[in-house]
């Protein structure tokens, strides 16, 4: 889960990062996009959608279809 400022994974500070293995990294890195970094971001090729907002769109019309 990302830190308050969110800007930085859980597991970091400003006097560095806590993590014992590789996959905890990974796992970390993992959270922090899907959590605060993608499903906020706009992007140009979805019509400036979100891709939470595109992926809704998308199942509502196909299930509509």
């Amino acid at each position: 889960m990302p830190n308050a400022d969110r800007n930085t994974p859980h597991g970091c500070s400003d006097t560095g990062c806590n993590w014992d293995t590789p996959a905890q990294v990974s796992a970390a890195i993992f959270e922090w996009i899907e959590t605060w970094y993608n499903p906020r971001r706009r992007h140009t090729s979805i019509a400036h959608r979100s891709p939470a907002e595109f992926e809704h769109l998308h199942r509502t019309a196909a299930t509509a279809a």
